[in-house]
């Protein structure tokens, strides 16, 4: 198995005072200045990753969800440098594929701080994860289920229910998931097999707007574990409640710790034995992110400026796509009466528009655009299109240099 590379890091320590807080986000960002420092030293387009930022959110969610094992998904922002932020932090990993177990068993995680959860796998993944040593797999439908016959005496497994949920960004029980009855079904089926069931898992969706949401899914799977119990079938002893705490893009959310106490208050029902885990992605890393692109060209089309960047749908802003999301986009440049105008990627597809209506005072080439609150689902999924390479990442406050400077 082998490792891809996002892209070529460098890492360097940043004094506590070049970073500016931003109130309205609730995040820390680079400031003005040690962005300008950073371009005029490595050029643009660049994806600054402030490890700091990834601490601060952790410790976040593991205060709001006391007893809670936080499990980090990778798939937002698989990075060796988030990976080695978050073991530092005691953080256990959440892993879907083969390339994440190379990223983390890289990264020294050991493999009882980590569990797969793609509902889907291939007899290689399974195979390639007990390698690892991770041993907790997912699983949603009899077929799948079947697949760990071979392995019966080395694996548990949970069953992950499914709870709609249009108000997300992304409804992940659409694709995955089965019934409580179907569960039921599932797990008798298991015992006869002889493979043992651990828990339950949901996943109510990326970016919930509310925690009612969660308070449903535990209480039905609450269900489900008593009526395992009642069936006399092995209790189950752990429920994942996933991820989809929400971020500020653009409009406010509420509080992590206000998000988290009904969640806490439906876990408290919960039998005293179950261990409950959960698998934070976007929220852990969405902040920890600051792109930087710069104008390549410019034209008036229709009576608006286009400004033509270095990066765009097809890099770093590919979230605008595959995640629907909504990045807080400004100009370095801060003078100037603003006009509507229309900012485009570099490459040669009409598609590639970052945003059809932003107002911008007058750029000029080479000035710098500025968007925040990138570090979910946009390194991931950014491409080479047209060979446009992707932004060159600039890590701040890795733990292996700060180790080395301390050391």
């Amino acid at each position: 198995m082998a490792i891809s590379t996002l892209t070529q890091d460098l890492t360097i320590k940043v004094p506590a005072a070049t970073v500016a807080a931003n109130q309205t986000l609730h995040f820390a960002q680079p400031s003005n200045q040690l962005i300008e420092q950073l371009v005029a030293q490595h050029g643009a387009p660049l994806m600054v990753l402030d490890c700091e930022s990834v601490r601060q959110q952790y410790r976040a969610l593991s205060r709001a969800l006391p007893g809670v094992t936080l499990y980090f998904a990778l798939k937002p922002l698989p990075h060796a440098a988030v990976v080695r932020t978050l073991l530092e932090e005691g953080a256990s990993f959440d892993l879907a594929t083969s390339g994440e177990i190379d990223l983390v068993a890289n990264q020294g995680v050991p493999s009882e701080r980590t569990i797969h959860t793609h509902p889907i796998k291939r007899d290689a993944d399974i195979r390639d994860a007990l390698e690892y040593g991770c041993n907790v797999f997912v699983v949603d439908n009899i077929n799948e289920l079947e697949k760990f016959i071979a392995y019966k005496d080395d694996v548990e497994l949970l069953v992950r229910l499914s709870f709609r949920n249009a108000d997300s960004f992304a409804d992940l029980s659409k694709k995955f998931g089965c019934s409580p009855a179907m569960a039921i079904d599932i797990i008798t089926y298991a015992q006869q097999l002889g493979i043992r069931i651990k828990g339950l898992s949901f996943h109510v969706g990326s970016q919930t707007a509310s925690p009612s949401k969660y308070v449903t899914a535990i209480s039905a799977c609450n269900h489900v574990i008593n009526e395992v119990t009642a069936l006399g079938l092995p209790a189950l002893s752990t429920l994942d409640i996933g991820g989809g705490f929400p971020v500020p893009y653009n409009k406010d959310v509420l509080p992590i710790d206000e998000f988290c106490a009904p969640i806490n208050d439906a876990l408290a029902q919960l039998p005293d034995t179950v261990r409950v885990i959960a698998e934070p992605g976007r929220f852990i890393v969405a902040g920890a992110v600051t792109s930087v692109a710069s104008v390549m060209g410019q034209a008036v089309r229709e009576g608006k400026p286009w400004y033509y960047l270095d990066d765009g749908i097809y890099g770093s802003f590919s979230g605008l796509l595959f995640d629907e999301a909504s990045y807080p986009i400004d100009s370095l440049k801060q003078s100037g009466e603003r006009v509507e105008s229309v900012l485009a990627g570099p490459t040669c597809d009409s598609i590639d528009v970052v945003s059809e209506s932003i107002m911008l005072p007058k750029l000029n080439n080479g000035d710098l655009i500025i968007s925040r609150m990138m570090g979910a689902y946009t390194l991931a999924t950014a491409t080479d299109f047209n060979f446009f390479k992707r932004a060159e990442v600039i890590v701040l406050n890795d733990v292996v240099h700060v180790d080395a400077l301390t050391g």
